[in-house]
């Protein structure tokens, strides 16, 4: 009895030894990082919102409405929701087209490009929320005028309002020289700057601390394909406008896509090197595919 029972202990232990082991083995794999921010301002830019230079009492009304939403602690408000994890604020979704709208004393026309999160993105519901849109919504409630959304391409939203097709451009707008020549603007309502994006496991620019040592890397690369959102500041950057001051990289493969998923999804699939984006939607997409990488390392690491 006493050699069957220390026998049978024995197994016992082992056995229960194989599982601390296995499951030890299991708690130490460590998800895959994706994708990888370069946490490191390469621009300094302020978003506007475009409207007609046909219109200045439009945008002094606007900017008399940003300054009120900004004293009064509304616009911070609007933020946090976008960007804060553990603000409960209610979002406000609103519907959208992208057919052509006449325009109308009893209307606004809004022209964006979705997606761009937090500003304008897309929710499951079909509805577009983002934190110019609950500006839209809420400006339009102030003049008591129907609200009208269109999804455009960027490169598009500017010579829309110019035409008077569509009365404000909002989408993370930034205000150039440039720019300046087909619009006017408001004051700004947010700081930004374009950030790279790349493989989880590039290693390049670990040693990077400021803007030039990103560019030195950049320039040291031989023909890889950087991705850029067509007509916006990220495209500038990359390519350049042929000044002394920014002449971009000719050293490697610009790529333009018409939104910022676009870039990353061929990132992902490892068909460009690097993606360059504005700061708040490339911690969005960044944060948001690393997470989905987390959880599926975690229900592996559960079978």
């Amino acid at each position: 009895m006493q050699k069957h029972y220390f026998r049978l202990v024995g197994f016992f232990t082992f056995f229960m030894l194989v599982l601390l082991l296995t499951g030890c083995c299991k708690k130490e794999q460590k998800p895959e990082t994706k994708l990888k921010l370069i946490d490191i301002k390469l621009t300094n830019e302020e978003y506007a919102f475009a409207v007609s230079k046909k219109n200045p009492q439009l945008k002094d009304n606007l900017n008399q409405y940003i300054e009120t939403l900004k004293t009064s602690g509304i616009f911070d408000s609007i933020v946090a929701i976008y960007t804060d994890k553990e603000n409960k604020g209610s979002k406000t979704g609103v519907k959208f087209t992208s057919a052509e709208v006449a325009k109308t004393d009893k209307n606004i026309i809004i022209v964006t490009n979705c997606p761009f999160e937090p500003f304008e993105f897309i929710e499951k519901d079909g509805l577009m929320y983002g934190i110019d849109l609950e500006i839209a919504n809420a400006y339009a409630s102030y003049r008591g005028l129907e609200l009208i959304v269109r999804n455009i391409d960027f490169d598009n939203i500017l010579s829309e309002v110019a035409a008077g097709k569509a009365d404000i451009g909002m989408a993370g707008i930034t205000v150039t020289e440039e720019r300046k020549e087909f619009c006017d603007f408001t004051t700004g309502y947010f700081k930004s700057s374009q950030k790279l994006v790349v493989d989880g496991k590039n290693t390049d620019f670990d040693n990077c601390k400021t803007a030039e040592d990103v560019k030195k890397v950049i320039k040291s690369l031989n023909n890889e394909t950087i991705g850029y959102q067509i007509g916006t500041t990220g495209n500038l950057f990359i390519v350049g406008d042929g000044s002394s001051e920014n002449p971009g990289f000719v050293n490697i493969k610009p790529q333009g896509f018409k939104t910022p998923d676009e870039s990353i999804k061929e990132l992902l699939h490892g068909n460009i090197y690097a993606a360059i984006l504005d700061d708040e939607p490339a911690q969005k997409i960044v944060s948001d595919i690393n997470i989905i990488e987390m959880q599926k390392t975690a229900t592996k690491t559960l079978e």
